[in-house]
């Protein structure tokens, strides 16, 4: 059984998500965890809170062993972007465009 948590509007950008979710794929909750706990990036405090997000959601249903669940999927895609201006010289101004992102967290349980 596949248990799932998602964050929407999260205000980073899905690239820098990126770089820290093949580091926990396809590996234990508390292997994963451990990893996100001590990577110094913006993204792994909210990788891992969701995360945390989606054990607890599988603890509410009773036929699943929170011990044995694994991180199968995490996936980072890009939200709506917020677009704001940077002004510059002689009257110009430059797009800055605030990006954010729908991430999701699968976890299933270990089949052994």
């Amino acid at each position: 059984m596949e248990i799932k948590a998602v964050a929407r509007y999260v205000r980073i950008s899905s690239q820098k998500v990126h770089k820290i979710i093949d580091a926990i794929k396809g590996k234990p909750v508390e292997v994963g965890l451990n990893i996100l706990k001590f990577m110094p990036h913006k993204a792994a405090a909210i990788v891992e809170k969701i995360v945390r997000s989606a054990v607890a959601n599988a603890d509410q249903n009773s036929d699943i062993d929170v011990d044995s669940l694994v991180i199968r999927n995490v996936i980072a895609d890009q939200g709506p972007s917020l677009k704001r201006f940077k002004p510059r010289a002689r009257g110009r101004g430059t797009r800055i465009l605030k990006r954010s992102s729908h991430i999701t967290v699968v976890l299933a349980e270990e089949s052994s």
